[in-house]
């Protein structure tokens, strides 16, 4: 006997699920055979979804909102989809792509149009994936080119860094017997000397 299984997926960008859960409600999958991860769908290495393939049996059935909530490397979804369906002979429904719908079309041409399909779709997730990034690349570097600092501001210098900072440039005292006086890191000391002295300039 066949057993029905819905998988939810939401980014830690996006933390409402509830349009994926209602539409997985209504095809009847009831809260407790619901998995959900909130994280990104780069890989397949998802805890709910690793335990869902667990539960997995021949002959069940899983829903899914859309291609991409099952995941988002075009490479990675196909081979998902492959292992699920031929493998290991569970059926897969797209909720918003009938077309890709197991349990119809198991003869040749619908197995044949199933494939082009979920290779398109699979294709646009990805390209949009990688668009996205390339647009926040860009958007950062235009950022940056305007002055725009990310990151959580620096620290305010301590009291002691401007004489640590005057006896280390005048080679009274080494880097590394300033930033002890500074109570900082090495490394830190001499990032902040050299936008301290920048400014003095």
């Amino acid at each position: 006997m066949s057993i029905t299984y819905g998988y939810v997926r939401v980014s830690t960008r996006e933390q409402n699920d509830h349009r994926q859960r209602l539409a997985l409600e209504e095809v009847g999958i009831p809260d407790q055979r619901l998995f959900t991860d909130r994280q990104s769908g780069k890989d397949f290495q998802r805890p709910q979804y690793q335990r869902l393939l667990h539960r997995l049996k021949p002959n069940d059935l899983l829903f899914v909102k859309s291609i991409d909530r099952l995941g988002r490397n075009y490479d990675e979804i196909l081979a998902q989809w492959r292992h699920l369906t031929k493998e290991r002979g569970i059926d897969i429904v797209v909720l918003d792509m009938p077309l890709l719908d197991t349990r119809r079309g198991k003869d040749l041409m619908g197995t044949f149009l199933s494939d082009i399909v979920l290779q398109l779709l699979s294709f646009v997730a990805e390209n949009e994936r990688t668009t996205i990034r390339q647009r926040q690349a860009e958007g950062i570097a235009a950022a940056k080119l305007r002055g725009v600092r990310f990151g959580r501001p620096p620290l305010p210098l301590s009291h002691d860094f401007p004489t640590a900072y005057a006896q280390w440039h005048a080679g009274a005292i080494t880097g590394v017997e300033a930033a002890k006086l500074c109570q900082m890191p090495l490394s830190t000391f001499r990032y902040r000397a050299s936008k301290y002295g920048a400014d003095l300039q």
